[in-house]
């Protein structure tokens, strides 16, 4: 148990299953000891049906807490065992709804007593508790609410495999990796348009003379990384995030992430007060880093690309 207390951020959930696992164990010999073939994982969908009459699977899922598959599992045993029935719904003949039968509300009686003293065994333990393990599990389904637990162990991953790179701004040196990184997802998935030619090719002349920066991510001293803030002199924005490309030999190493907050660090520097991009829906997980980034998606602006179908826009500044 020592081991298990020194080790509880590595095993926390081992534990929270062992107890879920001896918790259930018992509550299913307890309801074969009061003599009732009533299942105990049937009770919240039972009880919320008791209370509310009918209701339709979607509400029921959502209320009891079940996963989509074990809702309909337990709904198939259920039904199989005369507990509950399915009945059209008046308003929409389309839809089932389900509701307790008359052999189901006489479980009723048949559960009372076992759920009775369940519950008040479950008081008297929270009583000897010195932490209230309801509001702790409350702060879990919180957590668990505002980001998915499979979501939090992909970002302690992307923390792990993050390589430190270094982030410098452009020189001419950089020319040649600017071009041929961006050259290469565009023509992988799209074709090399009039716009891309006029700042891959021009750099210094197109993006920096006129205000612009451009930015290179360095891993061992090789362009792994580019991204460029163009500005912008006839729209409601000062810049433009353009031309964001990561080796694919470097890709998964959280390289577009560093890439994107020192761009939009730099925006900050040059006290920009909006920053405008445009990508296509294809590229997912691109979109995906703009909006962690805290861009928001619009509409409206006229765009030199016909690969475009998405724009998005970050305020800096109000």
């Amino acid at each position: 148990m020592n081991h298990l207390h020194s080790a509880a951020q590595q095993a926390v959930t081992g534990r929270i299953r062992s107890l879920a696992e001896k918790l259930t164990r018992d509550i299913n010999r307890i309801y074969r000891y009061y003599d009732t073939d009533f299942k105990p994982e049937w009770v919240p969908l039972y009880s919320f049906l008791l209370s509310e009459g009918t209701s339709a699977l979607s509400e029921l899922i959502k209320e009891t807490g079940y996963s989509r598959l074990s809702g309909w599992r337990i709904m198939a045993e259920m039904t199989r065992n005369g507990i509950i029935e399915k009945f059209r719904d008046d308003k929409d003949r389309r839809k089932w709804k389900l509701r307790i039968s008359p052999k189901g509300l006489q479980s009723a009686e048949r559960i009372r007593l076992p759920e009775k003293d369940i519950q008040q065994a479950i008081g008297e333990m929270m009583q000897h508790c010195l932490h209230n393990i309801s509001a702790s599990i409350g702060e879990w389904e919180s957590l668990l609410e505002e980001q998915a637990f499979f979501d939090r162990v992909l970002d302690q991953r992307k923390k792990r495999e993050t390589q430190p790179v270094t982030i410098t701004d452009y020189e001419p040196k950089y020319r040649k990796a600017f071009r041929d990184l961006n050259e290469e997802w565009i023509s992988g998935l799209f074709k090399m348009e009039k716009a891309d030619y006029l700042a891959l090719d021009n750099p210094e002349s197109h993006i920096l003379d006129k205000g612009g920066h451009i930015l290179v991510a360095l891993l061992d001293d090789e362009p792994v990384g580019v991204c460029a803030l163009i500005r912008m002199q006839d729209k409601p924005y000062d810049f433009e995030l353009a031309k964001m490309a990561v080796a694919p030999k470097a890709q998964g190493k959280n390289i577009g992430w560093q890439l994107g907050q020192a761009i939009i660090e730099k925006a900050v520097m040059v006290k920009a007060k909006s920053i405008y991009l445009e990508s296509n829906t294809k590229l997912r997980p691109a979109i995906s880093l703009y909006r962690k980034l805290g861009f928001t998606e619009i509409t409206g602006q006229p765009s030199p690309y016909e690969r475009c179908d998405i724009q998005m826009e970050l305020t800096l500044q109000p």
